[in-house]
């Protein structure tokens, strides 16, 4: 079969199109044929030779989309459309190539409304965020913060934040194009950090409320802006550093308000919070609540091109290789 292997974690050029062996299928995986991989930042990381644990050669692709071809029993027979995440392409051979032998229990169904290209996309950006939105105690009324309405995170928990019936559900971009590409999608509560700071932006659109949570996926000074808004008693959590790992804040935007900040790493949370997680995310995928966004597919021999898009080029919404 054909695959995208990082032969070295050198930078772009480390990632080779070579030819592997189809995967075997054992009592405790499914035989998947890859449709569609979406390319995250965790995959760069990797390739920069930035994340722990990861070894080379790799195949990268942390997510996909595909059919099954064996293995998968009554609950996903032969034939099923199916899409999964879990420590594929970080710590074992992932989703940049034919196919896939994936844990059963990381295999979710693909709602007939959704086609492989989007659902390719999917389980990344929506499980992190729905996780996250459930550690931070999210109900409907709540106030949710997410920056980078572009970027995978920051459009999958305001979507998911308004779809679940959030007072607010914020976002930010430091680009006006994007801004108004948003306004024209129907994100409304977008505030333009090239002409307005994130914390005026909030407080303009929450009558100086602020935010009861804000999901980072940024980090670095988007991390220390977004700290400042929160409102009494809320949280923060942080799971990405697509800007920077490094931060300096400022204390009392914790102690006045009471405010708390946490971590999330999706790699260590129970296979009950994923499940559940999924459940919500299907539910309002059927129902057309939630959509996700996808910027533009390349081929898998373009795979190269298609991490380059995703971090130099910024777009708004995925980037998803067509196997």
């Amino acid at each position: 079969m054909r695959a995208m292997r990082a032969e070295t974690f050198s930078g772009y050029e480390g990632l080779k199109l070579i030819e592997l062996p189809k995967p075997a299928v054992t009592k405790t995986k499914v035989l998947v044929r890859i449709t569609a991989a979406g390319v995250t930042p965790l995959d760069h990381t990797i390739l920069s030779g930035k994340f722990h644990g990861s070894k080379a050669p790799l195949l990268l692709g942390n997510e996909g989309a595909g059919v099954v071809e064996q293995g998968g029993g009554t609950d996903f027979s032969v034939g099923s459309r199916v899409m999964f995440f879990g420590t594929y392409g970080a710590f074992e051979d992932g989703t940049d190539s034919e196919w896939v032998a994936v844990r059963k229990e990381d295999l979710c169904l693909i709602p007939d409304n959704v086609d492989d290209v989007s659902a390719a996309g999917i389980p990344v950006a929506y499980l992190t965020a729905q996780v996250a939105l459930t550690l931070a105690g999210f109900r409907a009324g709540k106030t949710v913060l997410a920056p980078a309405i572009g970027g995978s995170i920051g459009n999958a928990v305001t979507q998911l934040a308004r779809a679940l019936g959030a007072k607010h559900a914020m976002s930010s971009t430091t680009n006006h194009a994007k801004a108004e590409q948003a306004k024209a999608l129907g994100f409304n509560e977008v505030v333009d950090t090239s002409s307005e700071k994130l914390g005026d932006g909030v407080r303009r659109i929450t009558s100086g409320y602020g935010a009861d949570i804000v999901v980072d996926g940024i980090g670095g000074e988007v991390l220390s802006e977004a700290l400042g808004v929160l409102s009494l008693g809320g949280s923060l959590t942080t799971l990405g550093y697509a800007a920077s790992r490094k931060t300096t804040i400022d204390v009392t935007n914790l102690i006045v308000p009471q405010a708390s900040i946490r971590g999330l790493n999706m790699f260590a949370q129970p296979k009950a919070s994923i499940g559940a997680a999924w459940k919500v995310i299907v539910s309002l995928l059927k129902s057309g609540a939630i959509k996700p966004i996808v910027a533009k597919t390349f081929p898998l021999v373009e795979a190269v091109d298609a991490l380059r898009y995703l971090i130099e080029g910024r777009p708004f919404g995925r980037v998803v290789l067509k196997i």
